[in-house]
């Protein structure tokens, strides 16, 4: 049986590539992914979705894994830069597909009224009432009063509606000095359909788990990220769920990060026995509304732009 999974075909070649790069070192090495996990500094379970394509690995692995199998680190490093670009890419053109989706959607609601019947052209005939051959000009008559009669209560009442705003709108009655202003009514907005594995976007997701809430693995990208003595700390961007998170790989035990969006949204995670370790989320409206910051167990600190 093949040590390694098919790739999905759906994936860049430049993806595709470095995936089978990292596994040829793997191979190559003669280590599991275990051993690769201990001597890398990052978890076993992040390896496994590294070399599977679930998730595309940080530059940092990257260069850990060239650097413990004895491979170029710079020529490795070039081919994670190609990958990330067309990582991001395809993730824009997905987030992109899902939007129109949604608007598509939210458009094909359907209506409250019955088709609307166009007015006959100018010079066609009437359309003839069904009524017995030879019927006399008197009742001719009367429908044709009756429709005028129903004309001229349209105007008139158009015209008052038309007169009632003005005058509301020009201040046309006394105020009550101590009367509360009115709120607008705010019809409701159209229900945001999330991708299949999604469970949350925007406020929903403050504080909860990106991976249980399906917002990592390919729809999240690295924004910024800084190194730490030897801890990389990373801000993780889902524009999907319009959230952040820290993640912080070859820390220690001890170690704290977090992640902050503006005065008030913030949350920190301890590293325990997995170094590869990660915030609850923060919502934002974009990748460089978040910080990501750790602080080492030496007392170490630093933070990310």
């Amino acid at each position: 049986m093949p040590r390694w999974k098919a790739l999905p075909g759906e994936l860049d070649p430049r993806v595709t590539e470095l995936v089978g790069q990292l596994r040829l070192l793997v191979d190559r090495s003669g280590l599991d992914v275990v051993a690769v996990a201990d001597r890398t500094g990052y978890s076993r379970t992040s390896w496994d979705r590294y070399l599977s394509a679930g998730l595309l690995a940080p530059k940092g692995a990257v260069v850990a894994l060239a650097e413990v199998t004895g491979a170029n680190p710079v020529h490795l490093a070039t081919m994670w830069e190609l990958a990330e670009r067309a990582w991001s890419r395809s993730e824009t053109r997905h987030d992109t597909t899902m939007e129109a989706i949604r608007i598509s959607r939210a458009r094909a609601v359907p209506g409250e009224f019955g088709p609307v019947t166009s007015a006959p052209a100018a010079g066609a005939p009437e359309p003839q009432d069904a009524r017995p051959v030879g019927a006399g000009r008197g009742e001719g008559s009367a429908r044709r009063k009756r429709r005028l009669t129903v004309f001229v209560a349209a105007v008139v009442g158009t015209l008052a509606v038309v007169a009632a705003t003005v005058w509301l709108t020009r201040d046309g009655g006394k105020k009550d000095p101590g009367a509360t202003p009115k709120t607008p009514a705010v019809s409701a907005s159209p229900r945001i359909v999330l991708p299949p594995g999604v469970k949350c976007s925007g406020a929903s997701c403050a504080g909860k788990d990106p991976e249980k809430m399906g917002c990592g693995g390919r729809l999240a990208t690295t924004a910024t990220s800084v190194t730490v003595g030897t801890t990389l700390v990373e801000v993780r961007y889902s524009r999907t769920c319009g959230a952040a998170w820290a993640r912080v790989a070859r820390a220690a035990a001890g170690d704290r990060v977090e992640v902050s969006a503006g005065a008030g949204a913030k949350r920190t995670a301890v590293v325990g026995t997995d170094v590869d370790t990660y915030t609850p989320m923060v919502v934002v409206k974009g990748a460089g509304d978040a910080k990501a910051c750790v602080t080492l167990a030496s007392g170490r600190a630093g933070c990310t732009a």
